[in-house]
């Protein structure tokens, strides 16, 4: 089991009032799952995906991740897991400009103290996987819409997570591009990656092997 989350809230203050925006949500995950959410704009979807990637932390519930109850954790150790644990993959691509291919996937890495020559081994053989060892040196200006996706899957890939999180990672990309995404996507789950999608788009969610919805807070389906 990568994942437990257990009777999960998310509440935000609105002046007076409290927005209850996750409601008693129930979500395990295990190795190897390929697992969609899908849910309209204001279904708590990207507060759900917030909280799973250790970038928000729960009102109540507990959230076992790793065998691990991180329901508690303060922002270093949140942080400190994000980089050892957690892969992310964002419809935005969110790479530094001015670092080349390779040294935008070697980052991670970086964080994570790993010496200078095995990041950039383990970078190279990231843009392999995804299939731009010829635009190593290339920085995100140079690169297409596909490409620039390539490479953030290339470094949510770099540091071996147990858990590769997309947040809409075709919402940005022509047709043709986003299959040539989600084509990635099918061979790493092949090759054993669990794999979680964010999206509204159905077509995308069809290539996952479970598919839940969010509405209103309320996650269906959600317990393996």
């Amino acid at each position: 089991m990568i994942l437990t989350m257990t009777d999960i809230c998310k509440d935000y203050p609105m002046g007076k009032e409290v927005s209850h925006v996750l409601k008693h949500v129930n979500f395990s995950m295990n190795e190897g799952d390929y697992i969609a959410i899908m849910g309209p704009s204001g279904s708590g979807k990207t507060t759900l995906m917030n909280l799973i990637g250790c970038l928000d932390t729960p009102t109540s519930g507990t959230y076992v991740f790793a065998d691990k109850d991180i329901s508690g954790y303060k922002k270093k150790q949140l942080a400190e897991l994000r980089n050892k644990k957690i892969g992310f993959v964002f419809q935005s691509f969110n790479l530094l400009p001015k670092l080349t291919a390779l040294d935008n996937v070697a980052l991670p890495l970086l964080y994570a103290g790993v010496r200078k020559s095995e990041r950039r081994q383990r970078a190279k053989e990231a843009l392999e996987t995804v299939g731009l060892s010829d635009r190593l040196n290339y920085r995100p200006d140079q690169l297409s819409g596909g490409q620039s996706q390539r490479v953030a899957i290339a470094r949510a890939i770099v540091g071996r997570p147990d858990l590769i999180l997309a947040d809409e990672p075709t919402g940005a990309l022509d047709s043709v591009s986003g299959a040539q995404v989600m084509e990635i996507f099918k061979k790493l789950h092949e090759n054993g990656a669990a794999i979680l999608m964010i999206t509204h788009d159905a077509n995308v969610a069809q290539n996952a092997d479970r598919i839940l919805t969010i509405k209103d807070g309320v996650l269906s389906g959600g317990e393996a």
